[in-house]
């Protein structure tokens, strides 16, 4: 089945730039909330070890919850990665081209997922190709 890429409107590309300022602000609060000041990272920043006590039970949940909190700051941080990279998209003018094809992104894919960086067909053929 052939369809055309509906693309986007000015209104619309606003709306998901604003949304994406929204979001990135969100991830940022996020990320500061579940981390200190590391001068041995990139960022300067790395998950807090919570510190609940020297019983062995209360070891064993600090090593449990700093796992936890490591694993969702990666998440966190590449949804941030996302958000930025879709940013810079709509600034240089390129947001809603597809980088394996060059076509336009339907306007739906993006209003959904406004990280999204290729279309349906060239993601559903990477994923098949996994």
């Amino acid at each position: 089945m052939v369809y055309m890429e509906k693309e986007l409107d000015a209104k619309s590309l606003m709306e998901i730039k604003n949304q994406l300022l929204k979001q990135k602000e969100q991830l940022t609060k996020d990320l500061a909330s579940m981390s200190r000041d590391d001068v041995h990272e990139n960022d300067d920043r790395s998950a807090a070890f919570p510190e609940y006590g020297d019983k062995a039970d209360e070891n064993a949940q600090e090593i449990s919850d700093y796992s936890t909190t490591v694993a969702t700051q990666v998440v966190l941080e590449k949804s941030l990665e996302d958000v930025e990279k879709a940013l810079k998209r709509i600034d240089k003018g390129e947001y809603g081209i597809c980088k394996y094809c060059h076509n336009p992104i339907n306007s739906k894919r993006l209003l959904a997922r406004p990280t999204a960086s290729s279309c349906i067909s060239c993601k559903t053929e990477l994923q098949e190709n996994e």
